[in-house]
């Protein structure tokens, strides 16, 4: 079920931040489902390869999308776990993402490109320094429920936080944060890049997509949308009510990933881009989110 609403939402999401961002700055702009539209463009298209690279350059587009939908797999809906569940699913779901990534980045550097290589470069840097925040928060949340899994952590959290939905609302709302800004850095968005930009020496993912067209630029384009859906829904899935009626945390679902949606077009309205120096110590800070959630779990499960 969640596997069906995530790629209902990846529709609309980057048109609504798009339009957004065009209200802030005083223009109509494009429809929401503009963005859709031009990928569904770029699909139709063929693609051209270098003679310079090899079938790696080929393949990936293609392993990227697989890693982050076999990912979507994994997210559950409420109670209702995803079509693949297990102990420690998380972790599988992060390397999912990882192993797309990778070959994303072996792909700019097969093209022999110095530009594509440095976006490569920053790219793995900043993946690097932000997993530990995943990992912190989802341990965390894992711990105060007593669970492994995506589903029974999201599913239980609110009965494991002392009783009082307060403090489960509280951790929900730092979790949140972290989500976000780790679809922002996944994704490369402001603060951390600007998608819009065209200067290869500030840019970071699209440098790396720079010898990539028609449908496999439509598919790595597709795969970014995505992306930001399932960290979406793992922010509705925080903040979802344990009832017997589906069609309220489908209300929830769809109002966080609009709210979602919002906050990165308000974020990227309102906020510049760091200076590239700057990002690694923005990213590490994610870090100390993190472990205030983590502290947090440990004073309400009484450990320390």
């Amino acid at each position: 079920m969640n596997i069906i609403f995530i790629l209902i939402v990846s529709l609309f999401f980057t048109g609504l931040v798009n339009r957004t961002k065009s209200i802030f700055s005083g223009r109509k702009g494009p429809g929401i489902l503009q963005p859709i539209k031009d990928i569904v463009r770029l699909l139709k298209k063929g693609s051209v390869y270098s003679s310079a690279s090899s079938f790696i350059f080929q393949i990936a587009p293609a392993v990227y999308f697989s890693t982050v939908f076999i990912a979507a797999l994994f997210i559950p809906f409420g109670e209702n776990p995803g079509l693949i569940s297990f102990q420690f699913d998380f972790v599988l779901f992060a390397y999912l993402l990882a192993l797309g990534k990778f070959f994303n980045v072996i792909s700019a550097l097969d093209t022999g490109s110095s530009f594509e290589g440095m976006g490569a470069s920053r790219e793995v840097l900043y993946s690097m320094l932000a997993e530990p925040a995943f990992f912190i928060t989802i341990g965390s949340l894992g711990l105060l429920s007593g669970y492994s899994s995506f589903s029974r952590i999201f599913s239980s959290i609110h009965y494991s936080a002392s009783g009082s939905p307060v403090i489960a609302y509280s951790l929900g709302i730092l979790a949140s944060i972290v989500f976000l800004f780790l679809g922002l850095i996944e994704n490369s968005r402001v603060p951390v890049d600007d998608p819009k930009t065209h200067l290869e020496l500030t840019m970071i993912h699209e440098v790396m997509i720079l010898d990539n067209s028609g449908f496999d630029l439509g598919l790595i384009l597709y795969t970014g949308i995505l992306k930001f859906a399932l960290y979406g829904a793992l922010i509705a899935n925080l903040f979802f009510l344990n009832t017997a009626y589906i069609i309220i945390n489908v209300l929830i679902f769809f109002s966080f990933q609009i709210l979602f949606a919002l906050t990165v077009g308000l974020v990227e309205s309102l906020m510049a881009r760091f200076r590239m120096n700057q990002n690694p110590q923005v990213i590490l800070m994610l870090s100390s989110v993190s472990l205030l959630i983590f502290l947090g779990v440990m004073i309400i499960t009484g450990k320390i």
